[in-house]
């Protein structure tokens, strides 16, 4: 196999793809086909991981007694947060629509195996961290796959993680990472929806180098 050549035309779309990919809250409920979310799977488990450990561990929610639990876990999730503001910050928090659970077709929750055998250890004996590093980088791959084929993705984030894990009954020592709606998306969008309400603005210094 020769070694890849990408082509100019192919780093434009690849930086269209960066630009086009978004937190995803307002779905479409027809299903992705199954055959694009076996793709979306084994594209996700290309991703690096430490020592080739492969420690992710992606959950497909069908339950629906499962994906009620998720649903009260943030429901009660986010009245705390809101709990937790005042005044206008509170009110503007209240009105963003925070999750896609109701509407998303598909819902995945992702784990990692903390301490997986495979891999034996290596590279993770001064940072064992690196195992939920690298089940984020499979998120994030799954993440690009999707969008690449139109497809939306929104991280639920306002979770109890050990409720969450509760509810869906894994492995003791999974750690949960993330809860991912999936699904068609109502409306494309190149920019956040949070920016787009004025919730917060990109901030261009976090795009310069910091030299020590």
């Amino acid at each position: 196999m020769s070694d890849p050549n990408f082509s100019a035309a192919f780093r434009q779309d690849l930086d269209k793809l960066f630009e086009w990919r978004r937190d995803v809250r307002h779905f479409r409920t027809d299903p992705v086909p199954e055959h694009i979310l076996e793709d979306l799977l084994h594209t996700a488990c290309r991703a690096p991981s430490v020592g080739l450990s492969e420690p992710w561990r992606f959950v497909r929610v069908e339950s629906p007694q499962r994906r009620a639990g998720i649903r009260n876990n943030f429901a009660r999730s986010n009245a705390l947060a809101l709990d937790g503001r005042n005044g206008d910050d509170a009110q503007r928090y209240a009105s963003l629509k925070l999750a896609g659970l109701d509407e998303a077709p598909h819902h995945i929750a992702v784990f990692c195996d903390i301490n997986p055998a495979q891999g034996r250890g290596l590279g993770r004996a001064t940072m064992p961290e690196t195992t939920t590093w690298s089940a984020v980088m499979a998120i994030y791959t799954f993440w690009l796959s999707a969008a690449a084929q139109g497809i939306g993705l929104g991280w639920v984030s306002i979770l109890d993680p050990d409720d969450a894990a509760s509810v869906l009954s894994v492995e003791p020592d999974w750690q949960f990472l993330a809860y991912l709606c999936v699904g068609y998306p109502k409306q494309h969008a190149s920019t956040p929806e949070l920016e787009r309400q004025g919730w917060e603005q990109r901030n261009p210094a976090r795009r310069r180098w910091i030299y020590r």
